[in-house]
């Protein structure tokens, strides 16, 4: 397996070249890396205006490794060639280093770039990024892994402090500016004698022994040093938008391991490529890899699920758009209380006095779990504001439970039914968000409560527990630990008034039905304007789409929450047979809206019965995608979501490897999607075609929030 690795920008408040003068005192060894034991220049190349300067060199590294290892590979030190090439006119640096020793055994890969930041041109920018592949190693390949990213890891963190350490040095002699790079002066003379030297340059050129390497070209010597521009590479630091800084990261998101840093960077990437438009906070994304110990695939697995449930039921909007129900803020014992001594929101529940049994059968079971939802969303943007307050990054709050009353009433099975739910849908969408959970007063019952409600909870979150019967959160290593005395509720005889609702029971005629219930849930978690289907291999999901009038605009927005798919859009005069549903119904999803129908009859010829109007778009699982298509004719349109299936290779009969380890991945053929589909008269549709805005669409509001894809498409142009 690759290991890859991207750092964030580290930012130098010094100007480029002053970089630059302390970045060479590295070479030809460096005392503050003990493993850097010395370095040959194997080649260099100068441009004659100064401006490009390249140089290769041959570095000796003394690998800390186990000496048996030392000794079955045969080799004491370890050879790397770094090539670095120094632009001074655009003021960059870009260094690539491979390994030279075990090179068919090992693949080690860097790259790393000077940059000067783009806000502020007396400061730089560092970034950079590696990959390991380890093909094979005598059966040690495990162990050299390990060794491997263990010195690179250690090497990173001592980066920025190797440079800071030669910048005192120079200051310390008096070097406090270095003049930036200017063009030579050429002088009428110096023009004449240009001609006649010519000839005698070109020689001693091709007699030299200098050999100018491949990035010399790439750096700028075929274009800028001739005299057009654009020659240098692409910079690898971007704006500050699109590239996660270095201070940033310690100041909003904590400190963090270098390769840490790297799994947040890769994933936001990887968000930022299929999900083009708004994506997740960076202490959202950190969440998520915090869950999965840093995990990068099972960190976006879980996260493209949680994506789609917002998406799905508009959670972003649940605090602008959905108040609670006079009934939960008369009788739901809970509320925001101060914070604890780390900063983090406190949340006071009065569990023992809450009557749970009343308020499920007073509001239903998914009523209280969106008010639980809301509850988490304002505990997010809690930890935001104290994050600003207290000036370090708190990404969790502080839950308080207070159990004095806890009863068997309690344990009503519906009611802990709800409580079930509730946790299971906060753990799969709110992870690493409470920091520390303090049970207090628990009474004998709960024991039987917390038998049942344990086996739902995460590990990571488990041990955050802390559980006092009776009075013994009043002694050592109690609510004092935790919280401050100023502001520990009253009725835990603390000083601070507390204003979270004492509960009680809900009066009964306030009670619903179930037909009522049922009634209210079903609106709650309807009110999405998604659908979902599944697309099987052999059995797409179609829908029908009737247009009256020429030129309308048939928009739409889709997730693929499972697989990979293929999207296209046929137009047919005849109406289709009423939808069958697939024989395969025992594959059928289980959320609200979850089918798969298929319109177009098998005996139907594609260019006869019906046509495409736009070129089939292959959609790869996690993207997002929004599109628009004008209408040119009037009659039945069909969107069709298909099980896309990986191709087989051109020359050989055989799948790939590749191949079948893709198939394997989509468990029994299988693939979600999640979809909304509008029809806007062409009068009403605003902007361009890949935009979604209307005066009347549901769309206005989902442009804020969704994505639009770079590939969504235009106006048809097959008959």
């Amino acid at each position: 397996m690759v290991q890859k690795y991207q750092s964030p920008v580290r930012v130098y408040k010094h100007p480029f070249e002053l970089i630059m003068a302390a970045y060479e005192r590295r070479f030809p060894t460096c005392p503050l890396i003990p493993m850097f034991v010395d370095s040959d220049t194997v080649n260099e190349f100068k441009s004659e205006d100064g401006a490009i300067h390249v140089i290769e060199r041959r570095c000796k590294l003394d690998i800390d490794a186990p000496r048996l290892l030392k000794k079955i590979a045969g080799v004491d030190y370890v050879y790397f060639v770094q090539k670095n090439s120094l632009n001074s006119r655009e003021r960059t640096l870009h260094i690539e280093a491979h390994n030279e020793t075990f090179s068919n055994r090992v693949i080690i890969n860097e790259h790393c770039c000077y940059t000067v930041h783009p806000e502020n041109e007396d400061w730089t920018c560092f970034e950079q990024s590696a990959s390991l592949d380890i093909k094979s190693f005598f059966g040690f390949e495990s162990t050299v892994e390990k060794i491997a990213m263990k010195q690179y890891t250690s090497n990173i963190k001592k980066g920025k402090e190797i440079i800071e350490y030669y910048l005192r040095q120079l200051e310390e002699e008096g070097i406090t500016f270095v003049p930036r790079w200017t063009p030579p002066s050429i002088t009428p003379s110096a023009e004449s004698s240009s001609s006649s030297s010519s000839s005698s340059s070109k020689q001693q050129a091709a007699s030299s022994t200098i050999v100018i390497p491949d990035a010399a070209l790439k750096e700028g010597l075929s274009s800028e040093a001739l005299g057009s521009p654009g020659g240098a590479p692409e910079p690898v630091v971007g704006t500050p938008d699109d590239k996660l800084d270095a201070d940033y990261i310690k100041r909003y998101l904590g400190d963090l391991t270098p390769l840490q840093e790297s799994c947040l960077i890769r994933l936001r990437q990887w968000l930022q490529e299929t999900h083009k438009g708004k994506i997740p906070k960076d202490e959202h994304i950190l969440r998520f890899l915090r869950a999965r110990d840093f995990n990068i695939d099972k960190a976006r697995e879980i996260m493209c699920q949680s994506l789609t449930w917002r998406k799905q039921h508009q959670v972003d909007y649940i605090l602008d758009t959905w108040n609670p129900p006079q009934v939960l803020q008369d009788y739901y014992a809970g509320g925001w209380h101060h914070h604890d001594k780390d900063g983090r929101p406190l949340y006071v529940l009065r569990l023992g006095q809450m009557d749970t049994k009343g308020l499920v059968r007073a509001l239903g079971e998914e009523a209280l779990l969106r008010y639980v939802l809301s509850i988490n969303e304002e505990g997010l943007r809690r930890c935001e504001e104290n994050t600003k307050v207290f000036g370090r990054p708190i990404s969790s709050w502080t839950c308080l439970v207070d159990l004095e009353g806890l009863n068997m009433r309690h344990l009503w099975r519906p009611g802990v039914k709800a409580l079930l739910r509730i946790i299971e849908v906060v753990e799969a969408n709110y992870p690493e968000t409470l920091g520390r959970l303090l049970i207090l007063r628990a009474p004998r019952v709960f024991p039987v409560l917390w038998t049942l409600v344990s086996p739902f909870i995460d590990d990571n979150t488990r041990r955050k527990f802390l559980i006092y019967a009776g009075n013994d959160y009043q002694g050592p290593g109690g609510l004092l630990d935790y919280i401050d005395k100023e502001i520990i509720p009253d009725f835990l005889s603390g000083e601070c008034m507390c204003e979270v609702p004492e509960g009680g029971l809900v009066p009964k005629s306030l009670y619903r039905t179930a037909e009522e219930l049922e009634n209210e849930d079903l609106k709650l978690w309807t009110e999405s304007i998604y659908q979902s289907a599944s697309v099987f291999k052999g059995a797409p999901h179609e829908i029908l789409i009737q247009i009256v009038d020429a030129s309308s605009v048939i928009t739409w927005d889709f997730d693929v929450c499972k697989g990979d798919i293929v999207f296209n859009i046929y137009h047919s005069k005849r109406s289709p047979q009423p939808p069958k549903k697939d024989s395969l119904g025992a594959h059928s999803i289980t959320s609200p809206g979850g089918n798969n129908v298929q319109l177009i009859d098998k005996v139907w010829q594609l260019g006869r019965d019906y046509s495409m109007v736009e070129s089939p778009l292959i959609c790869k699982e996690g993207e997002s995608v929004q599109g628009s298509h004008v209408t040119r004719w009037p009659g039945f349109y069909i969107l069709q979501w298909k099980f896309h299936s990986m191709p087989a290779c051109a020359t050989t009969n055989l799948p790939r490897v590749d191949d079948v380890l893709a198939s394997l991945q989509v468990s029994s053929h299988k693939c979600k999607v999640m979809y909304y589909t509008e029809v806007i008269g062409s009068e009403d549709f605003r902007g361009s075609m890949t935009s979604l805005e209307s005066s009347h669409s549901g769309f206005s509001q989902l442009s804020a929030a969704t994505t639009s894809s770079s590939q969504s498409h235009s106006s048809s142009m097959i008959s």
